[in-house]
């Protein structure tokens, strides 16, 4: 008589076993990860536009009236995402120090806060 062929209930449920504890162990992981990584690309889009309104300013002895003349005259390629928001309109346009008119610092307007306590705002 052959056997017919097949996993048998205790097979299935060991091998379920294993994936869910793989499962429990990766995605917290993941998820730090993901995290983690829109905190850098958060950082890398405030250093890199604070530089472009540096420039701007050393260039043309004016601070920029905003973010899209930084784009329209070839500071910045586009103006990026929030990486925490995942848009664009959501960035805080801060006065220059010196009291003249323009933007002459950024941060992002993401509520929360970052893995080290502080909040995304204070960046």
């Amino acid at each position: 008589m052959k056997k017919p062929s097949g996993f048998t209930l205790i097979e299935l449920l060991v091998v379920m076993s294993i994936v869910t504890l793989l499962l429990t162990l990766a995605l917290p992981r993941y998820f730090n990860r993901l995290e983690q990584s829109e905190e850098t690309g958060l950082k890398h889009d405030l250093s890199a536009m604070r530089e472009a309104i540096d420039q701007y300013h050393a260039d043309r002895g004016v601070y920029p009236d905003s973010l899209q003349t930084l784009v329209q005259m070839r500071y910045l390629k586009a103006v990026p995402p929030d990486p925490i928001t995942t848009l664009n309109t959501t960035w805080i346009l801060l006065p220059p120090q010196d009291g003249s008119a323009g933007i002459g610092d950024i941060k992002s307007g993401a509520p929360g806060q970052a893995k080290d306590g502080t909040r995304y705002r204070d960046w």
